[in-house]
């Protein structure tokens, strides 16, 4: 059986595009922590899943979270509009 190997540049471009996509830097992050349990996780592989999903992905939480920054945000600015309103009546009313 013939093994297929990709010339030198095909293998440069991929990893150029891994490091673009910051593959390479999640990667590495989560092997130093890995490295740098105090414990080794019975489960290497389980415990690079755990971390690899946490870094990528942002939870219902956070996003919850963001949302409701968002809301508050808008809710604020109305605020400071009515409040802004009302002086100026306060103001024409003395």
């Amino acid at each position: 059986m013939a093994h297929y190997r990709p010339s030198d540049t095909k293998r440069e471009q991929f990893r150029r595009y891994l490091e673009k996509a910051g593959v390479v830097d999640s990667l590495t992050s989560v092997l130093v922590a890995l490295y740098e349990q105090p414990e080794r996780p019975n489960n290497a592989l389980e415990f690079v899943k755990q971390h690899l999903g946490a870094a990528g992905q942002i939870s219902a939480d956070t996003e919850a979270l963001q949302q409701e920054v968002i809301d508050l945000r808008q809710r604020c600015a109305r605020l400071a509009e009515e409040n802004k309103d009302l002086k100026t009546r306060v103001n024409l009313m003395l």
